[in-house]
């Protein structure tokens, strides 16, 4: 298995009329997976003091495809890992999967993209934040891509 397992938690209020997971709180699970790995990695949620200096990320595309509802209130595990570290981009790949691992509710993709915080133009990633997110990253001649920067 690539990339990272993270345990999120499914609440009551993730759960639409219907009783299951409103398709919009997926991204929340993601997030909530993204948040747990960076917190370990040492990204502090403080901008008064990031942990690496060149953090400054917006989402420009995120796709999802759902398999299997999710039914109940509880734990599920978020597999992500980063399919495409660019120059100044990064592509995750994610999982939504039971807390067993033996269902996949849901699998997908979100581009980020690095912007300079003074002109919120695309700006290059630097080497100690490339060097943190290497454990994420899945080899790009197992997934037949090419060596493209962006």
């Amino acid at each position: 298995m690539e990339g990272v397992i993270e345990p999120v938690m499914v609440h009551f209020e993730d759960l639409d009329a219907m009783g299951v997971v409103h398709n919009g709180r997926y991204v929340l699970l993601l997030e909530r997976a993204l948040a747990a790995y960076w917190t370990r990695a040492g990204w502090a949620f403080d901008p008064a003091s990031p942990a690496f200096k060149d953090v400054f990320f917006v989402v420009r595309e995120f796709a999802i495809t759902y398999h299997v509802p999710i039914t109940r209130v509880g734990p599920v595990h978020v597999q992500l890992w980063l399919d495409h570290l660019g120059n100044t981009s990064a592509v995750y790949g994610f999982r939504v999967l039971s807390a067993d691992e033996t269902v996949t509710h849901a699998e997908g993709r979100r581009v980020q993209v690095r912007l300079d915080p003074g002109t919120l133009r695309p700006a290059v990633i630097g080497p100690e934040l490339r060097a943190a997110c290497r454990p994420l990253e899945r080899a790009a001649a197992s997934l037949g891509l090419d060596a493209r920067t962006g």
